[in-house]
């Protein structure tokens, strides 16, 4: 990764005190996410797998029901971890269809131990519309990682009391 397109991507990476078929299976289940995710609410149509569609809406009240920004999501790569050839991390992509927000985010989760895992989040999220996607990539990666680093703290919370 460049240091450009470094800058323009949200990436946190936190341990687990969990096995990594435990993080995999919360961390790429979306309908999880509006339990870490702040303001947002999450449709999904169904369990996550190649194929499946995710849709987000974040805002004030957006948790409630209220409108909020969509962001559409298809699943357009789904390996757990241990069924990749050769590498023993798990890997979901969200690729971002809009209607604002484009780009992806992975999730990568990587066994360190039987009962630990590292997972990384990433998110590379260019603004739809006139600007150069390079410009407004640079300028959602900040608050993205932000973010990141809440949902990783509050899902560690939820899957180390479950």
């Amino acid at each position: 990764m460049t240091s450009r397109t470094h800058a323009a991507t949200a990436v946190v990476t936190r341990a687990l005190p969990v096995p990594a078929d435990v993080a995999w299976r919360a961390l790429t289940d979306a309908r999880r996410h509006g339990r870490w995710i702040p303001m947002t609410r999450v449709l999904t149509d169904g369990p996550p797998r190649l194929g499946s569609h995710v849709v987000g809406i974040s805002g004030p009240g957006a948790a409630h029901g209220a409108p909020g920004l969509v962001d559409r999501m298809v699943i357009t790569r789904y390996v757990p971890p241990g069924d990749a050839a050769g590498d023993a991390a798990g890997e979901a992509v969200f690729t971002k269809h809009g209607p604002l927000l484009r780009g992806t985010a992975s999730i990568v989760v990587l066994p360190t131990s039987p009962t630990t895992c590292r997972v990384t989040w990433s998110e590379h999220v260019p603004l739809a519309g006139p600007l150069p996607a390079a410009w407004t990539a640079r300028l959602t990666a900040p608050p993205l990682r932000a973010m990141l680093r809440l949902v990783l703290r509050r899902a560690a919370a939820d899957l180390t009391t479950a």
